[in-house]
């Protein structure tokens, strides 16, 4: 994406050589909150009613009708929308109106994304950074250059985010196709054998060892796995984020390298290749191939089968102090065995698939992460300014 730095540079240098005039928030617009509580959503309502979740809820009724920008002011602090129009905010959720003329509000929005986030961060209410104090708010420091200036930022920002966004549409269409054909072709008859979970692998027990003995995980070089690791590097994993010292084994040693972790608590529905030695947190189950079918299965086709069986979890589970799968039923699953060469030839199929979804180093997800770094260091550049000192 081209950016025509100079023009905004020539500007700068035109409008405001000595720098730009900077105001507390407070001082260019008008900051109050909503007065509701966030069960007053109404499904089906006719108006959006901001809360401080991600995702907006609706209303029947609406106190504003205007252009405004809203900030959480707790649970996901900081996180600023943009909005015109009819609605409603909850009693947690800061709306901004009624701004300082000389303010383009698309670029104020696009200082508070920015900015906002780390300024909270040092002069927030809590450590934790759970919740901002209007005077917090008002002490915001934006600057504010001169109008063409303001317009021109916005003009190239708006750009990123709408290449992002289509960017975003084009992948998630993407993962939609690869998932309708990794399920068309794990969809089997009855033409081939079958066996039971049971009967292909062994299973090993996640554990994790007391935290309150400081040697068990000093120097740790044992893997450990949590659903953390997934969430951070996917679902195919050789190294983890914590690991255990081997005073901290128990029983028979590390499970096997090339096993499948299945979580049958908690995060149910999610599994990983682990090709490595290690050990699981409790909340998984560790799977590999008992050693008289090795020759008759592939592993990358069972992890691939556990998409499926992923779906099963989460409809079969045992409800107690917490739910957990229903391992009477998961252990008797049946597994489809198609021929070896068939195996690998989804395998083959699905690699491919799952790269140009998944893989960061290519396809979309390459360009979607190559534009969002694009897209961060104009933002930093562009919203940074000399401040005028009159």
């Amino acid at each position: 994406m081209h950016i025509n730095q100079s023009k905004i540079e020539g500007l700068i240098s035109e409008l405001c050589p000595k720098g730009v005039e900077v105001f507390g928030l407070g001082s260019i617009c008008k900051i109050e909150t909503g007065r509701l509580n966030a069960n007053a959503a109404v499904a089906g309502g006719d108006y959006l009613f901001f809360t401080t979740a991600k995702e907006i809820s609706k209303i029947d009724k609406y106190r504003w009708d205007t252009e405004a920008l809203l900030v959480a002011g707790n649970a996901n602090v900081g996180d600023v929308k943009h909005y015109i129009g009819k609605f409603e905010a909850y009693q947690r959720t800061y709306v901004l109106t009624n701004f300082f003329k000389k303010i383009n509000v698309r670029f104020l929005y696009f200082v508070l994304k920015n900015n906002l986030q780390e300024f909270l961060k040092s002069n927030s209410n809590s450590a934790a950074m759970t919740y901002i104090v209007l005077s917090t708010l008002e002490n915001f420091r934006i600057p504010v250059p001169p109008l063409p200036i303001q317009e021109e930022i916005v003009k190239i920002l708006d750009n990123f985010t709408e290449l992002e966004v289509e960017l975003e549409a084009e992948l998630e269409a993407r993962k939609n196709q690869y998932e309708h054909y990794r399920n068309k072709l794990l969809t089997f008859g009855n033409d081939i054998e079958y066996n039971n979970l049971e009967h292909i692998f062994n299973f090993k027990n996640g554990y994790t060892p007391s935290k309150a003995k400081s040697k068990y995980w000093e120097n740790g070089d044992i893997p450990w796995f949590r659903m953390e690791d997934i969430r951070s590097n996917g679902r195919i994993l050789d190294k983890s984020i914590q690991c255990v010292n081997r005073s901290g084994v128990k029983g028979k040693g590390v499970f096997p390298k090339d096993s499948i972790i299945v979580a049958t608590s908690a995060t149910i529905g999610e599994h990983a290749l682990i090709t490595i030695p290690h050990l699981t947190n409790q909340r998984f189950v560790s799977l590999s191939i008992k050693d008289e079918l090795k020759q008759k299965l592939n592993i990358k086709f069972l992890f691939y089968y556990f998409f499926v069986i992923d779906e099963w979890c989460l409809k079969n589970t045992t409800k107690s102090s917490f739910s957990s799968v229903d391992m009477n039923g998961f252990r008797k699953f049946p597994i489809p065995i198609p021929p070896i060469s068939e195996q690998e030839r989804i395998v083959s199929t699905l690699d491919k698939f799952d790269a140009l979804v998944n893989d960061i180093s290519i396809g979309l997800p390459a360009e979607l992460k190559a534009r969002r770094q694009q897209y961060e260091y104009y933002r930093n550049k562009l919203l940074t300014f000399k401040e005028y000192v009159g």
